[in-house]
């Protein structure tokens, strides 16, 4: 059977090509992402922030290989169903008909994984550097090669290329070989009972999330938008086959002409063909924009929930607290950030005690001061008890009245928590100290902000001898220009390599539809259309299947931007929706770009050889 499977590799060889290079990227991803998160992960707690981004990369990555192998294996299947039925029809039984496609896979498998490992230190080279670059670790840090990953980067390549052709060779050997020959009956079915499944599986799934993703934290947000956008994205990639018929009758009101009929009818036709080509741009966009999208909407939701907490007219930024008792200042309210190191003790139970430490940063302030700069006041407790050995915490860490141990420089501090901090979406304290237990030489070092109100007719340029003084929209647009800057390094690491991948998912999905159309474009050539017109009608063609991949995509999106906008609205009172239109652009642009010149590339190259020889070949 191997002998065969590989006799059928060579002699098909077009089919198969992409799908070695889908395996070798996605061994080359899943290898790289695990190198560096194993080597960031043991590099100690400067990095803390690059393993969650890592994690976040690696399953990425895992889902993009599982789902976008099986796709294109279903695809390159389907479009061998008329060689699987001859095999059939010659005394091939069920059995060995799923045999001949998993020894096919399994020789994927192996020439994929050869080929991702190597290629997996290019790409763990590129992101070490992405990560340097963004800031995201230091710039002496360098990945580890760990031997151990040879043997899972086999099990990857092996396991995702046999994965994915089981569901697709478990279809293929229930087709009837005479209706596969005749395009009748099973072999024509594209929505099958499992698509069915998955599709509403995945929706409901989506849904639920979007739901829960407005009750949860922001960080608890972020993680459920990428979830959402997965789960919605698999399951219209699933449900796909519906849309077609219905866009290409759209496209026939919209395409005039023989062309646009052709390329209608071609559309309608090739259900199969256009819902493959349309799976991956779909994902993408999905992934894109809900990413992109959530940032920014929790980005804006943040500075308008600091605008609205804030009482004060200016900021004045030095380095240590500065003396502002100048003529016309009402109040002032120091805030200075420190590193601290929070270590938590949780009773197990049978003696046992888990010890967990968290790095973070503690904001120093007066207790009275910073109440009267805030309009929100704490969840539980009172700021009026945060003096001595005391703490407040933000939301979820710990209850009133439990104590932590605080390293604050080279001192470590039993502290009490007097109170817990009101949820935020960014941008809010994470920890507040009491000015008293902070040693005075930290303080002098450290980079304060002092919150300042100004009484009527009060001069802000008496204070500019102090320190940086800005105005507090002023203040909040730069720290809102830093946090966009963090979401788009993050954007960068999480969805850089895993988007051109899903891209070059596409251009394979274009390149193996061509490769089974050359007798097609042949017919049409004969029965009186050029070269040309054959060639535009299959980039017209082209062309819907990227607006259905592109609205499929923007759905699947729009379920994960709704659940963010939700959650700004119960955190701050008011909903944020923020639409990545820049991105959006750049996606749309990019993708009838790219597919366009692809679909024209490969209508020329099935085009090339004689008509007539191609129409009266034997299949």
């Amino acid at each position: 059977m191997l002998r065969l499977s590989w006799n059928t590799f060579t002699d098909r060889w077009p089919l198969f090509l992409g799908a070695v290079l889908t395996v070798c990227l996605g061994v080359a991803l899943v290898q790289s992402s695990l190198l560096i998160l194993v080597s960031a992960a043991t590099a100690g707690g400067e990095v803390a922030e690059a393993v969650t981004l890592l994690a976040l990369t690696l399953g990425i990555s895992a889902f993009l290989a599982v789902f976008i192998v099986s796709s294109t294996f279903a695809f390159t299947v389907a479009q061998r169903r008329r060689d699987l039925a001859l095999l059939r029809l010659v005394g091939g039984g069920r059995g060995q008909v799923r045999r001949l496609l998993l020894s096919e896979a399994l020789l994927l498998g192996v020439i994929g994984t050869v080929t991702g490992v190597p290629l997996g230190l290019l790409v763990m080279r590129s992101q070490a550097w992405l990560l340097r670059t963004l800031g995201f670790v230091p710039g002496e840090f360098t990945p580890r090669w760990q031997d151990w990953i040879l043997g899972v980067s086999a099990g990857i390549g092996l396991a995702v290329a046999v994965a994915g052709v089981l569901a697709a060779s478990r279809r293929a050997a229930k087709v009837r070989p005479l209706e596969a020959l005749r395009e009748t009956g099973e072999a024509t079915r594209v929505m099958t009972g499992t698509r069915w499944f998955f599709g509403a599986l995945f929706l409901a799934g989506a849904t639920a999330m979007a739901i829960v993703s407005a009750f949860v934290p922001a960080d608890g947000a972020i993680a459920l938008a990428i979830n959402t956008a997965l789960a919605a994205a698999v399951a219209l990639t699933a449900l796909s086959p519906m849309v077609v018929p219905l866009a290409g009758r759209l496209a026939g009101l919209v395409l005039r002409g023989p062309l646009g009929r052709l390329a209608e009818a071609n559309l309608r036709d090739g259900v199969r063909r256009s819902a493959s080509t349309a799976a991956p741009l779909i994902v993408l966009v999905a992934l894109l924009v809900a990413q992109a999208g959530a940032l920014a909407t929790i980005a804006a939701g943040a500075r308008n929930e600091q605008q609205a907490d804030l009482r004060g007219d200016l900021v004045v930024t030095t380095t240590g607290p500065a003396d502002l008792d100048v003529p016309g200042v009402v109040s002032v309210s120091a805030q200075t950030r420190l590193p601290i190191a929070i270590t938590t003790r949780t009773d197990e139970g049978d003696g046992e005690v888990d010890t967990e430490t968290e790095q973070g940063v503690a904001t120093v302030v007066d207790p009275a001061a910073y109440a009267g700069a805030h309009v929100r006041g704490p969840q539980s407790g009172s700021l009026a008890d945060l003096t001595g050995a005391t703490i407040a915490v933000g939301p979820g860490f710990r209850p009133v009245g439990s104590t932590v141990t605080a390293r604050i420089g080279d001192r470590e501090l039993d502290l009490r928590i007097v109170a817990v901090l009101p949820e935020t979406l960014g941008g809010g304290a994470e920890f507040l100290l009491p000015r008293d237990i902070v040693p005075a030489g930290l303080l002098a070092s450290a980079p304060t902000e002092s919150i300042v109100r100004l009484g009527p007719g009060a001069e802000p340029a008496a204070l500019a001898a102090h320190g940086e003084v800005t105005t507090v929209d002023e203040w909040l647009d730069r720290a809102g220009a830093e946090q966009q800057e963090t979401s788009t390094g993050i954007m960068t690491v999480i969805m850089g390599l895993a988007g051109l991948y899903a891209l070059i998912a596409v251009i394979n999905a274009v390149v193996i539809a061509a490769t089974d159309r050359r007798r097609e474009f042949a017919v049409a050539r004969v029965t009186g259309l050029t070269r040309g017109q054959v060639v535009r009608s299959a980039v017209l063609e082209s062309g819907a299947v990227t607006a259905i991949g592109l609205v499929l995509g923007g759905l699947a999106a729009s379920v994960t931007l709704i659940g963010i906008s939700s959650a700004t609205g119960r955190i701050t009172g008011q909903a944020v929706l923020v639409v990545p239109w820049g991105l959006v652009a750049v996606i749309v642009l990019g993708a009838f770009a790219v597919v366009g010149a692809t679909s024209t590339w490969t209508a020329l190259s099935a085009t090339r050889p004689n008509p007539v020889s191609l129409t009266g070949a034997a299949e």
